[in-house]
């Protein structure tokens, strides 16, 4: 999976396209990410306790990560990666711009 936590993405498809967030989990077996304001979900809570009144919760539920893109930071718009070796080691690259993200 080319995403990952704490990734910067743009929705690409969807009820929230055009959407941006943070990723704050991703789910590599499922192919699935977390990302914090899209694909929220209201769920009903009952009262923990007696007296307490029950309430509705915005709980944000995993995306499919091909509906999701990488935001390069300088521009703010998605783009596409690749991987490159660079001194020993694989980092993640723009594929317009050559940049490393």
């Amino acid at each position: 999976m080319k995403i990952r936590k704490n990734d910067n993405v743009i929705v690409i498809t969807g009820k929230d396209k055009g959407k941006t967030g943070k990723v704050l989990r991703a789910f590599p077996a499922e192919d699935k990410v977390l990302v914090q304001g899209v694909n929220t979900l209201k769920k009903h809570q009952k009262p923990t306790k007696s007296g307490q009144k029950g309430q509705v919760v915005d709980r944000a539920m995993p995306i499919h990560v091909s509906n999701v893109m990488l935001v390069e930071a300088g521009s703010n718009k998605g783009v596409r990666t690749s991987k490159k070796l660079i001194d020993g080691k694989y980092v993640r690259v723009s594929r317009k711009t050559g940049k490393q993200i």
